[in-house]
């Protein structure tokens, strides 16, 4: 009986845990905000709505001198996403399908353009994992400046809303992995010095 007594007690300790973490994850990730910071590159990972557009806005805004579209579909043409002036410095990345291989592909473009610092936008609910991971794949002199893009399908009121909670659930459970791979795996994406 002390036995089950015990495992219950560790369990509920878990889970309370869990829910602790759960929380500060979904509070940073609705405290995070965009900043008016100049940057080298403006890298977006195109996997959701709003993201390009507001890439390729800031781009003519002038906030980064290159735009790197990371993950468009291999049929889409250059000129369907962006036309006119600096049109030379968009580069479109057609071969990543997540957010691992995201990091990857963009992390060769950025050390090909030798880039110092990137302006990453993708959703507000997809940015402490893509960040966690760009983070750990890059150079680590590579500033990075997150700039989310909000939508539709997560709302604040996520604790009532079903969808809005398992999106932030799932995105929790994969940044956990990630951030366990890591503490295992320290510098394993990143490049070798010299490399690139």
């Amino acid at each position: 009986m002390g036995v089950i007594k015990g495992l219950f007690s560790l369990l509920v300790l878990l889970l309370l845990i869990l829910s602790v973490l759960f929380v500060d994850f979904v509070y940073k990730t609705f405290s995070l905000s965009q900043r008016e910071v100049q940057t080298e590159a403006i890298v977006v990972l195109t996997g959701g709505r709003g993201r390009i557009e507001e890439g390729v806005k800031l781009y003519r805004e002038g906030k980064g001198r290159q735009l790197f579209l990371i993950g468009v579909d291999p049929l889409v043409k250059k000129r369907e996403l962006y036309l006119g002036d600096g049109a030379e410095n968009v580069i479109l990345e057609k071969v990543s399908r997540n957010t691992l291989e995201n990091a990857i592909y963009a992390r060769d473009l950025i050390m090909r353009h030798k880039i110092n610092s990137i302006k990453l936008i993708t959703s507000r609910y997809h940015m402490k994992r893509a960040t966690l991971i760009f983070r750990n794949a890059l150079p680590k002199d590579v500033a990075i400046y997150p700039h989310p893009v909000d939508s539709r399908n997560l709302k604040e009121e996520w604790w009532s809303h079903r969808g809005s909670f398992k999106l932030l659930f799932s995105e929790f459970y994969k940044y956990c992995m990630f951030r366990f791979f890591f503490m295992l795996a320290p510098g394993e994406l990143r490049p070798l010095p010299g490399g690139g």
